[in-house]
C-alpha cells in the first residue's frame, strides 16, 4: 500500500511507452542545427547525474535506470510529463515560504525543467558522444554512502533476521540490540540501510532509538515518548544517512543499547532480512562543543492520541515544541500517512515574532523526504521559543490515495491509521554560543554583500 501511488506512476509510464511504439504521435526531430539542439549527452545527462541517478541507476529503489541514452530514450515522453508535472524528483517543499537553501535539494530549477522539456519535444536526440561526461560513481555491495569521506563503518549494529511471509498483516519488529561500547563516544555520522536489496522491498522504514541512562537530558524532553537522547536515526525511502555539522555530534555511552523499530510489509514473497546501523566516530578523545539530538515534535495537541480526523473532511491540527535551551535546527522531515495532506514547522520567538521555516504543500507517503538546512540559513533560536507543527490530513474523495473516505480516523502505526509529527535534529548550545553564531553569520553576511 505506501507504494501505491509509485506503482501506478510506473504503470502509466509503461503505457505512454507502449503508446509511443505503436503509432502514437512521432517524436520528431526539430530543425535547429545540431550546434543549438537540446541534446542527451550535452544537456540532460549532467542534470541526471546531479538529480536523478541516485534512485535511477542499475540495482537502486528506481523502476529504471537513467544512466545512459540508451536506457533513458525510451522513457523520453513520461520524463517530460513527470518533470514538468514537478512529480519528479519528489521535492514537495512549497518554494514560495520559508528557508529555500538545503544540503540535499534534490529538486529541478525552472531552466533544468524547460532544459528536459525542450529535449523531448525536440525528439530526445543523443548528441555527440564526446560530450557525454564522465560516469557517476556510486557504492556498490557492501560500500556505505559515508565511506569515501570517512572510511568503513567505525560500527555496525545489526537487527536480528525477520522473516516476512509472502502474504500477511503489516509487522512491527521491535528487538533491542546491545551496542558493546565500554566507553562514551561521540557520533558523527549515521547510516541505516537493509541488508540485502530484497529488504528495500518488505522494509517501509527503520527507526534505531539509543537507549542510555541520562537524566539530565529530561530539560529538553516534552512528550514521554522524547525523553533520553532522542531518535537516533530513521530509514526511509527518500532518507539513507545523516552527518552532523562541524562541531557537534551524538553521545553513546558505554553499555548503551538499540530499540529497533522496523516497519515490515508483505509483498507476495517471502522474505528475511535485517536492518543495518552503520556509525561512524569523532577520533578518540575528541569532544564537540555541541550535542545534537532528534526530537519527534508533534503535530497534536497532547500528543498522538489526539489525532482525531473525521470522515469526508480536510482537517487541521498542531502541535508546540517549546526549546528549553538555545539551538539550531538542523532539519524538517513531516511524517504522516495516506491522507496526510500538508505540513508546516514555524517558530514562535520569546519576542513575539513569528517565522515560517518550512511548509510542504502536497506531502506524499511514499517519500520520507528530509530537508536538511543549508550552514548558513539553519534557524538559529533562542531559548523559550516554541516550534510551532501544523498538519492537514484530507480524508476526502478527492484525495486519491485515501482507502475509504467514509471511516473515522485516528493515529496508529497501520499505513491505513493515520499520524503527524516531524523529526527534528537541534543541536543544542548556551545563550552565549547561540550570539557568537548570530554575529559570525551577520558578518559573513556583510563581507559577501561588500563583496558584490
Amino acid at each position: 500500500m505506501a507504494n501505491a501511488r509509485f506503482f501506478s506512476w510506473q504503470s502509466l509510464v509503461g503505457c505512454a511507452v507502449l503508446f509511443a511504439f505503436l503509432g502514437g504521435a512521432p517524436m520528431l526531430v526539430s530543425a535547429q542545427s545540431v550546434d543549438e539542439a537540446v541534446t542527451f549527452t550535452k544537456d540532460i545527462a549532467p542534470i541526471f547525474q546531479e538529480k536523478c541517478e541516485a534512485c535511477h541507476r542499475e540495482g537502486s529503489m528506481a523502476p529504471m535506470s537513467l544512466v545512459n541514452f540508451r536506457e533513458t530514450r525510451p522513457w523520453a515522453r513520461s520524463i517530460k510529463a513527470a518533470v514538468a508535472a514537478r512529480e519528479m524528483p519528489p521535492w514537495h517543499l512549497d518554494k514560495t515560504v520559508g528557508i529555500q537553501e538545503f544540503k540535499n535539494d534534490r529538486s529541478l530549477t525552472d531552466d533544468q525543467i524547460n532544459t528536459i522539456v525542450r529535449w523531448v519535444d525536440s525528439g530526445a536526440p543523443m548528441g555527440d558522444p564526446v560530450d557525454m561526461p564522465n560516469p557517476m560513481t556510486w557504492p556498490e555491495g557492501e560500500t556505505w554512502n559515508f565511506e569515501e569521506l570517512f572510511g568503513p563503518p567505525n560500527l555496525i549494529i545489526k537487527s536480528p533476521a525477520y522473516k516476512m511471509a509472502a502474504r500477511a498483516q503489516d509487522a512491527w519488529y521491535k528487538p533491542v540490540v546491545e551496542t558493546g561500547l565500554t566507553e562514551p563516544r561521540w557520533v558523527r555520522a549515521i547510516e541505516i540501510r537493509p541488508s540485502t536489496p530484497k529488504g528495500r522491498r518488505i522494509m517501509h522504514h527503520a527507526l534505531a532509538r539509543l537507549q542510555q541512562e541520562e537524566p539530565e537530558l529530561e530539560e529538553t524532553a516534552t512528550d514521554p515518548d522524547d525523553v533520553g537522547p532522542g531518535l537516533f536515526m530513521e530509514w526511509a525511502v527518500g532518507k539513507q544517512g545523516e552527518i552532523t555539522r562541524p562541531d557537534s555530534g551524538k553521545l553513546m555511552l558505554p553499555g548503551s543499547k538499540i530499540v529497533w523499530d522496523i516497519h515490515y510489509h508483505a509483498v507476495g514473497e517471502e522474505i528475511t532480512d535485517s536492518a543495518e546501523l552503520a556509525i561512524y566516530f569523532h577520533p578518540k578523545g575528541y569532544e564537540p562543543k555541541h550535542r545534537q539530538v532528534l526530537h519527534l515534535m508533534h503535530g497534536i495537541e497532547g500528543g498522538s492520541r489526539g489525532l482525531d480526523i473525521p470522515p469526508n473532511t480536510v482537517s487541521v491540527h498542531q502541535g508546540f515544541f517549546p526549546l528549553k535551551k538555545a539551538g539550531r535546527v538542523e532539519n524538517f522531515q513531516p511524517h504522516m500517512h495516506l491522507r496526510g495532506k500538508a505540513m508546516s514547522m514555524e517558530a514562535l520567538l520569546p519576542t513575539g515574532e513569528r517565522r515560517m521555516l518550512s511548509h510542504v504543500n502536497d506531502y506524499q507517503f511514499d517519500w520520507h523526504n528530509n530537508y536538511v538546512y543549508a550552514d548558513h540559513v539553519a534557524p538559529l533560536l533562542p531559548k523559550g521559543t516554541l516550534l510551532r507543527i501544523t498538519a492537514w490530513h484530507d480524508n476526502t474523495s478527492a484525495n486519491r490515495d485515501n482507502p475509504d473516505p467514509s471511516q473515522w480516523v485516528g493515529w496508529g502505526d497501520r499505513t491505513v491509521d493515520e499520524m503527524a509529527h516531524a523529526w527534528v535534529n537541534v543541536t543544542y548550545m548556551s545563550d552565549e554560543d547561540l550570539e557568537s553564531e548570530i554575529a559570525q553569520r551577520e558578518a559573513s553576511r556583510l563581507e559577501l554583500t561588500d563583496e558584490q
